[in-house]
């Protein structure tokens, strides 16, 4: 697909629900005693391969009109007797080997060639600690994973230098059905820690009780889910591509129904994109981004907490005058590509200066010309290049289908900005 570079300001775009959000609410939705309702939750590849998996554990779902009713299990959940296959969701894989523990007899948890490259070691370890059986299929701590249900004893369990919070949310989640208390110690950093808050977050409004402490988190047993309806926010992920646009082209676009106190991390894309010259309306429900001049000079980024917004940065820097040094990024060399490296590659081939680090990478932009760009079946590779197609001529995306994996729309609002 070729980029057209026109861009019409004013222009108001509509994103998804959050995927965070929604496969968090499935997935406790599912876990849930009684009739559940979630408006706004994103239909996208990830989680319909969520939902059919929840469907072999025994959940009902049904879907409606920007809604989807689901009766849960009460955490009694079934055995299909046959691998779930979860494509390359890496977030459904993680959440659901913890499900398993609580599930009768053994699942085989399996998925495309990528997810069966990306390590799930430290959770399965976790598993071991509080009372579970749980193993790498092939022995190298990565997907196909196999547990034995009907087995997890809760007590405490040892996280150190993770390079997924999807570990904590996965045991978080699950710790309710525990025959006791769980305690979970991290020792280390913890990438993308909103999204831990985020777990936090639904798991209390469908009546868990858990929380932080001194050293890690805690999960109460016996303070299992109750239904409820459940609206999910708009995906800000999703949002910042938009926001990006508005910084490229030097024109306002307007993203509705994004909420002034989210506690999605990638809201923090908002500071950056100030950072570097843009004016940023924060209204109640939605977020308004107006481009002018780009600020010039060295910017050093710690992405830690925004991993998914290293795509879009990488955009920016790429037009942006100056120096961009994202740090604290090495996970994303296990995302559903190796982030950094596709980053990286792609942005040479647009004459733009860029080099991994240890960490992260450094970005010398300034002139940006087109590409025929690889998007390695990522998602976020597509949006963030597509998104700089509008500033740059020339910029062609090869599998553009590749978006459908967490916004099927997103060509349809794309052309909003380009009349």
């Amino acid at each position: 697909m070729e980029i057209k570079p026109f861009f019409k300001s004013g222009r108001t775009v509509t994103v998804p629900g959050s995927k965070s959000y929604s496969q968090r609410a499935m997935v406790i939705s599912a876990l849930a005693a009684g009739d559940s309702t979630l408006w706004n939750p994103l239909v996208a590849e990830d989680t319909l391969f969520l939902l059919n998996a929840l469907r072999d554990m025994g959940a009902s779902f049904t879907a409606g009109e920007g809604q989807l009713f689901v009766r849960g299990t009460g955490g009694v959940l079934a055995n299909p007797g046959r691998q779930i296959s979860l494509g390359n969701n890496g977030t459904a894989m993680r959440l659901l080997i913890s499900l398993a523990a609580l599930g009768r007899g053994e699942y085989t948890l399996t998925g495309e060639k990528r997810l069966c490259e990306r390590p799930v070691e430290p959770l399965l370890s976790a598993l071991r600690q509080l009372g579970a059986q749980a193993k790498s299929a092939s022995g190298n701590g990565c997907p196909p994973v196999v547990v034995q249900g009907g087995i997890l004893h809760g007590g405490r369990a040892v996280l150190k230098d993770i390079d997924s919070s999807q570990y904590i949310s996965s045991l978080l989640i699950a710790g309710p059905f525990a025959r006791e208390d769980t305690e979970i110690e991290i020792r280390g950093t913890i990438p993308s820690e909103p999204y831990v808050k985020l777990t936090l977050e639904a798991m209390r409004d469908f009546g868990a009780e858990a929380g932080k402490t001194a050293s890690g988190y805690f999960v109460r047993a016996g303070r299992v889910y109750g239904a409820r309806q459940y609206r999910v926010e708009a995906d800000v992920s999703s949002a910042s591509y938009f926001f990006l646009a508005a910084a490229l082209c030097g024109g306002t676009v307007r993203v509705d129904n994004v909420m002034r106190d989210t506690i999605q991390g990638d809201i923090l894309i908002l500071r950056i994109l100030e950072q570097a010259g843009c004016s940023v309306l924060r209204g109640d429900c939605h977020v308004q981004v107006a481009g002018g001049k780009l600020a010039g000079g060295e910017m050093v980024l710690d992405m830690g907490d925004i991993p998914d917004m290293v795509p879009t940065v990488a955009a920016l820097a790429a037009v942006r005058p100056g120096r961009t040094v994202v740090r604290n990024a090495a996970h994303l060399r296990v995302k559903e590509s190796n982030r950094l490296k596709a980053l990286v590659t792609e942005l040479g081939k647009t004459g733009v200066k860029a080099r991994e680090t240890a960490d992260g990478m450094i970005i010398e932009g300034g002139d940006p010309r087109g590409a025929s760009i690889e998007t390695y079946n990522d998602h976020r590779i597509a949006m963030s290049f597509a998104v700089l197609g509008l500033a740059v001529p020339g910029m062609k995306i090869n599998n553009p289908e590749c978006v459908g994996k967490s916004f099927p729309g997103f060509w349809k609002e794309l052309g909003k900005l380009q009349g």
